[in-house]
């Protein structure tokens, strides 16, 4: 299921308004990164509608046996950031790896170069490591991903965070089932802005699933509290 961009807009509006984000900057973040990558080849893609998909944070959990059991048991794995690097030391192949370059590049870079596809995505702050790290991935293997509206072959999947912009993607390919691995909305160990972008996760995420029709067992006990004011909750 897409998410049009018409949509989405409101949404990213509230989020910029919280965070203090600049919009042009967004923009220009899209569009150099618009510059330095090539059209996503859809070959890569081996997620196929009707897959059940494991949808993987870098929560500490993500290292128990039954998060890696569950995620070995899916049909695919996509996979936030530095997750990546977890389920594949646990030896848990990862189909998509989603991130916007804020940790592991050198990750990034050896998915690419083995064809596993990564979503790239900008935001103001990360142009320079768009520069770094997009051009020594091969053509084709990065699909460009952006907050603010599409532009030629950079798309916008919806999603904020890394874990939650994954359950989209997999979401946009037509995936039955979401299968949620190493999650941890209240981490204690976390500052307060990332709490509040994982408060923001957990919104979009009940968002995705009414739009699905679905309940995500990640937000089990939890959607009473969650607040819809900021999102299109028929």
């Amino acid at each position: 299921m897409t998410v049009e961009f018409d949509e989405w807009e409101p949404i990213y509006e509230a989020i910029r308004t919280d965070f203090g984000y600049d919009r042009t900057a967004d923009e220009r973040a899209r569009d150099r990164l618009l510059d330095r990558s090539s059209p996503f080849d859809d070959r890569r893609n081996d997620v196929d509608p009707g897959a059940t998909v494991a949808v993987a944070g870098a929560a500490p959990s993500l290292e128990t046996e039954r998060a890696i059991e569950r995620a070995k048991g899916a049909d695919a794995v996509v996979a936030a950031s530095t997750a990546v690097d977890v389920l594949e030391e646990n030896g848990v192949t990862v189909d998509w790896m989603v991130t916007d370059l804020d940790k592991n590049p050198d990750t990034v870079v050896e998915l690419a170069a083995r064809s596993t596809p990564v979503a790239v995505h900008a935001h103001g702050d990360n142009v320079d490591a768009i520069d770094d790290v997009v051009p020594e991935c091969p053509p084709g293997s990065i699909l460009p991903t952006t907050q603010v509206r599409p532009r030629g072959h950079v798309v916008n999947v919806g999603g904020f965070t890394d874990g939650d912009r994954a359950a989209f993607l997999a979401d946009s390919f037509g995936a039955d089932e979401l299968v949620f691995v190493g999650w941890a909305f209240d981490d204690p160990s976390v500052g307060s802005a990332k709490a509040r972008k994982l408060a923001w996760a957990e919104r979009l995420l009940y968002w995705l699933e009414r739009r699905r029709g679905d309940r995500f067992d990640v937000l089990d006990g939890r959607r009473e509290t969650i607040d819809t004011d900021v999102i299109p909750i028929e």
